[in-house]
């Protein structure tokens, strides 16, 4: 079924009124195709949503949004050291983390209570904890928006980076995911590494992946907002990766920030210390702000508009390019 001129205000977490000009949503790979073969929809912009958890409605959008309710999950295989879980594009993330640490399939419990649907996890290449989805998708699978073929991509050919794909850049608004298969581990390791986990089970001990998905929860909780007191896309920033040089020369005037490898001669540097040292955590300017706890947490309150967030994100750029040199960027999509 085809909707007109729907509101996408239930369907993006920073509640942010926009409408789209058409919607819909199928529940396989038929009816998408179906769709995507009408002619009315051939030449206009088209919009994969998921959860809506991290995305910024600038406008009303234009053309078609697709909410893929394909929501089957099935394991296609297994050797010695893995099982293959197949997951429909339309299941919530962490309803699929929970179905596999449940069964102790281990790989993706340092992702959990991550927003977002299954569909959206290798756009961004989700990660947080110390992992991220690109080392457990074995493939996706996706429509070609104009042919309606199907296409498998292996793990290795989707170009993952930093909350970054091939999806994101060369395929991006032609290829719609409709499943990704997982890799998960039957004997897993226990990824503890992360600064945030390890200080959780200094009081704690951690014998399976059940107490770090717990522990991940218990973090996120703590740390995060619930969209629907308060709206909020998540982390609005990406992390800067930026020269070892560069890093350094930071590091020494200001001993407190962290750095983190981030391939030959580049760091990461942590973009909600950058953000807290301009002054912005806990800051509220009208109705949009930055969460107390979290300043990476950009707070959309009620009456805020898209204008108002665009503006707060911009002189958050500003003000650390200028005290650091150094260029933030959103993580969010901004349509």
């Amino acid at each position: 079924m085809i909707i007109q001129n729907y509101s996408l205000k239930k369907h993006n977490t920073l509640g942010l009124d926009a409408n789209a000009r058409f919607f819909t949503t199928p529940h396989d790979e038929n009816q998408l195709r179906k769709v995507l073969s009408e002619n009315r929809f051939r030449n206009i912009p088209l919009l994969v949503l998921g959860s809506g958890s991290n995305i910024l409605f600038s406008n009303d959008f234009d053309g078609l949004v697709v909410r893929l309710e394909i929501n089957d999950i099935s394991v296609t295989g297994d050797d010695d050291k893995s099982v293959y879980v197949r997951a429909g594009a339309g299941i919530n993330w962490d309803n699929l983390v929970s179905f596999c640490t449940d069964r102790g399939w281990g790989g993706a419990e340092n992702l959990s209570w991550i927003p977002g649907t299954v569909g959206a996890s290798p756009v961004q290449n989700i990660g947080a904890y110390g992992s991220e989805v690109k080392d457990i998708i074995y493939s996706v699978e996706y429509l070609e928006r104009e042919s309606l073929n199907k296409v498998t991509l292996k793990g290795s050919e989707c170009k993952f980076g930093y909350r970054d794909s091939i999806f994101k850049r060369e395929l991006k608004s032609t290829a719609i995911i409709t499943y990704v298969t997982f890799r998960l581990k039957k004997f897993p390791d226990l990824n503890t590494g992360y600064a945030d986990i390890s200080a959780y089970f200094n009081q704690r001990s951690c014998k399976s992946i059940n107490d770090i998905r717990e522990a991940v929860i218990a973090i996120r909780k703590d740390k995060l907002p619930d969209p629907s007191v308060t709206g909020n896309a998540g982390s609005f920033f990406k992390n800067p990766v930026v020269k070892i040089e560069k890093a350094e020369e930071l590091k020494n005037l200001y001993p407190s920030l962290k750095i983190y490898p981030a391939g030959e001669g580049m760091c990461k540097l942590p973009a909600a210390w950058l953000i807290d040292q301009c002054g912005f955590k806990g800051k509220r300017f009208g109705n949009v702000g930055v969460h107390e706890k979290q300043p990476l947490v950009l707070l959309a309150y009620k009456g805020a508009v898209a204008a108002e967030l665009l503006e707060l994100s911009s002189l958050i750029i500003r003000e650390v390019r200028g005290k650091f040199g150094i260029e933030i960027s959103p993580e969010v999509n901004i349509f």
